[in-house]
């Protein structure tokens, strides 16, 4: 597992989500997907990402006198270590979370750079919706929506698949506050006569 600070950069994310569930990529197919990233920065953050045991090498050839690597995300360190996440601050969370966001408009807005894109018959999706929920209500949910996305991480590239960027936002409307009193069961009865 990682740190968040690993993370909490617009470029590393990025990077990140150009290689989950993709085949390995050289940094030059990694600056085709993101043409907008200097090289220099490109190189900078692989590093980080490699160095940080986020990506792993896959392969390594010689191209022209250098040598060339492939790189993939390891999946089991993309996570934000529990124990980080809860020493996270809230100024920490609102960098994740722009962090989060910018990356999320940069991938909408490279989408719509392509000539051919036609967000209706594309399926593009982007909703919102507010639910009424109990904590295990929601840890179920949560659990559900995730459940449907991992069951599919595992499918084979197809000429009839096309790879779609999943993400999931849930916010509370407000922070929880702490369990009321019982106030005992005749006190629905006082309130009502009022």
């Amino acid at each position: 597992m990682a740190t968040a600070d690993l993370f909490l950069h617009p470029v590393r994310m990025r990077i990140l989500q150009a290689l989950f569930d993709a085949d390995p990529l050289t940094t030059s197919q990694l600056r085709d997907r993101l043409p907008d990233i200097a090289p220099a920065t490109m190189y900078r953050h692989i590093a980080v990402l490699a160095d940080g045991g986020v990506l792993e090498v896959v392969e390594e050839k010689r191209v022209r006198g250098t040598v060339e690597r492939s790189y993939r995300v390891r999946e089991e360190h993309v996570v934000i270590d529990p124990a980080a996440r809860a020493a996270m601050t809230r100024e920490d969370h609102l960098r994740a979370f722009t962090t989060f966001a910018a990356s999320l408009m940069a991938d909408f807005h490279r989408y719509l750079a392509h000539e051919d894109a036609n967000p209706t018959s594309d399926g593009v999706v982007y909703r919102q919706a507010a639910v009424w929920l109990t904590e295990e209500e929601f840890a179920v949910m949560i659990e559900e929506i995730e459940s449907a996305v991992i069951a599919r991480i595992g499918n084979a590239r197809g000429d009839d698949r096309i790879r779609h960027v999943i993400s999931l936002v849930a916010v509370p409307d407000q922070p929880r506050t702490e369990p009321r009193p019982d106030p005992g069961p005749d006190a629905g009865a006082e309130r009502m006569s009022d």
